[in-house]
C-alpha cells in the first residue's frame, strides 16, 4: 500500500514541524545539487526556519556575489540602491554636523562673527557663559577632591604618631592648612581668575586677581 497523501497546511506541533522542515530542506538541497551537476545550472537557495535559523545552498560553479550580479543584470534591478542612498544621506548628515561644529569652534575663538545677527551673537555668548560655568565647577570639584585627599593623608599621619605630644603642633599646622584650603575654595568660586604664589602653597596674603 502506498503512503497516504499529506494535507498541505501548517503543522501545529512544533517538534513535528521542525522535523518536517529539516527533512524537506535536505531534499531540496539534494535536488539543487543534482541540477547543478546534471544540467550545469547555477542554483541559489536561501532558507529561514520558523525559529529564524538560516540555511543556504549555492552552486559551486558561482559565487554569491556573482549570482546576485547576474540576477540584477537579468532582471534590470538594483538590490543595493536603497542601502547606498541611506549611506549617502548619513554621510551628508555627518558632514553637515562636522561643518557646524568647526564653525562653532571658530566663533568661540573670535572668528566668523561678521555674518551673525544679534540673536545669534547672544546665543553664542550664552553658550560661552555655560562653558565657563562648567569649567569653573569642574575646577572647584577637583580642588575639593585634593582638599579631601590632603585631610585624609594628614589624619593618617597623625594616627601613626601613637599619641605623641609633639604631634599636637603638627596637627595644628595641618588644621591651619586645611582651613586655608577651604578658604581658597570659597574665594575661588567668586573669583575664578585666582592666582597662587609661593610654589602653589596657599596663603591668604597671596590672593590676587589675574
Amino acid at each position: 500500500m502506498g503512503r497516504g497523501k499529506i494535507e498541505i497546511k501548517r503543522i501545529e506541533n512544533a517538534t513535528n514541524r521542525q522535523v518536517t522542515y529539516s527533512k524537506r530542506r535536505n531534499g531540496i538541497f539534494k535536488k539543487a545539487q543534482e541540477l547543478t551537476v546534471l544540467c550545469d545550472a547555477k542554483v541559489s537557495l536561501i532558507m529561514f526556519s520558523s525559529t529564524g535559523k538560516f540555511h543556504e545552498f549555492i552552486s559551486p560553479n558561482i559565487s554569491t556575489k556573482a549570482f546576485f550580479d547576474l540576477y540584477q543584470k537579468t532582471t534590470g534591478t538594483d538590490l543595493w540602491i536603497s542601502h547606498y542612498e541611506k549611506m549617502q544621506e548619513n554621510y551628508r548628515r555627518l558632514k553637515e554636523i562636522n561643518k557646524k561644529s568647526r564653525r562653532e569652534i571658530r566663533q568661540r575663538m573670535g572668528g566668523d562673527l561678521d555674518d551673525l545677527n544679534i540673536k545669534e551673537l547672544q546665543a553664542l555668548e550664552a553658550k560661552m557663559d555655560s562653558s565657563l560655568v562648567a569649567i569653573r565647577d569642574r575646577k572647584v570639584r577637583n580642588l575639593e577632591e585634593r582638599h579631601a585627599n590632603l585631610v585624609f593623608d594628614l589624619e593618617t599621619k597623625l594616627d601613626q604618631q601613637d599619641g605623641i605630644v609633639e604631634s599636637e603642633g603638627y596637627y595644628n599646622e595641618a588644621a591651619n592648612g586645611a582651613s586655608n584650603l577651604h578658604a581658597l575654595r570659597l574665594y575661588q568660586i567668586h573669583h575664578p581668575n585666582l592666582v597662587l604664589h609661593h610654589g602653589g602653597r596657599f596663603d591668604s596674603s597671596d590672593l590676587r586677581l589675574a
